[in-house]
């Protein structure tokens, strides 16, 4: 697995106390879990835009697409100072080599997704906090999520897949570069975005394939794009089958009729939610080991994250 992985965090999750009431929203599996492989940016826009601790609640309001960023009880309107530091900020934060950010749900600044925004006093609409859409809009590849849709397994085996991947990718273009490193990237990350999108991938290998005497930052931002656009579609049970069938085809002269039988059986009580992934996958990476297909163990599909999060250990 890559080395400094950093992403940005609301800074309340980790902890600190910097919200409006003076308190915090820690959130423990950032810390603890995530913690053990992650390099945390820790974020406040209020605090960084000058704002005291603890403060006037604030609120959205106007049109979503560009809300006012407004006091609840002063009705004094923060968007431009809020603004201003977003603007400073999103190219600081340019320098960190950022490959993820978690955002706190809700917040006026830092919400991501189904932001209340206000009309008439009452909630009419939702939208993004300032902060979250700039950097957003200033990233536009990088993995982003709300502390609480990383409850969904789903959703956080999705985003942590994103960050690792966006991991490899940053230390392939600083270090491998050229038309030959990025075919080494795409064959070893065939099957990982097999397991997201199948179609994807065949426009990929298209991109890849015809890229010879086409300006190479071209083809990089392309390929960049369908890459993160490809593993943020969820990964399913029955994509995961097609690609461990797929895995399984490279054994069929090696493998005895008993232990073909088991494996399919293994493969099938997966795709029946009998089994976790990691199952299959395990019984997949003995063969590789076992036969020496150099080709499948360089497959980042088998690993795409540290075991130690046990992402695929639920059926």
């Amino acid at each position: 697995m890559p080395d400094n992985v950093n992403i940005g965090v609301s800074s309340c999750l980790l902890g600190e106390k910097v919200r409006y009431d003076g308190g915090h929203k820690h959130d423990r599996y950032i810390t603890d879990t995530l913690g053990r492989f992650f390099n945390f940016i820790p974020v406040c826009p209020e605090v960084g835009c000058g704002l005291p601790v603890p403060r006037e609640a604030m609120r959205l309001e106007g049109n979503p697409a560009e809300p006012r960023l407004v006091t609840g009880r002063s009705r004094i309107d923060l968007t431009e100072k809020m603004i201003d530091y977003c603007t400073g900020k999103v190219e600081e934060l340019a320098g960190a080599d950022l490959c993820g950010f978690i955002f706190k749900k809700g917040s006026p600044s830092s919400g991501l997704f189904r932001v209340k925004v206000y009309g008439s006093g009452v909630p009419v609409s939702r939208g993004r906090g300032l902060f979250a859409a700039a950097v957003a809009k200033r990233f536009p590849y990088l993995p982003v999520e709300e502390e609480g849709r990383l409850y969904d397994m789903d959703l956080r085996g999705n985003f942590i897949e994103r960050v690792f991947a966006y991991r490899r990718w940053k230390s392939f273009a600083k270090e491998a570069g050229g038309l030959g490193g990025l075919v080494g990237f795409h064959a070893c990350h065939k099957l990982q975005i097999m397991a997201h999108s199948p179609a994807i991938y065949r426009e990929m290998g298209r991109l890849v394939a015809g890229g010879k005497g086409t300006d190479l930052d071209s083809i990089l931002n392309s390929y960049l794009e369908l890459f993160m656009k490809a593993l943020s579609m969820q990964s399913t049970v029955r994509k995961n089958c097609n690609v461990l069938y797929h895995v399984m085809g490279y054994f069929k002269k090696d493998l005895a009729t008993a232990d073909k039988q088991e494996l399919l059986e293994i493969i099938r009580r997966y795709g029946e939610s009998m089994l976790p992934l990691i199952v299959p996958v395990t019984m997949l990476k003995h063969y590789i080991r076992k036969f020496g297909r150099e080709y499948l163990a360089r497959q980042t599909y088998l690993e795409p994250y540290p075991s130690e999060l046990m992402l695929r250990n639920h059926a």
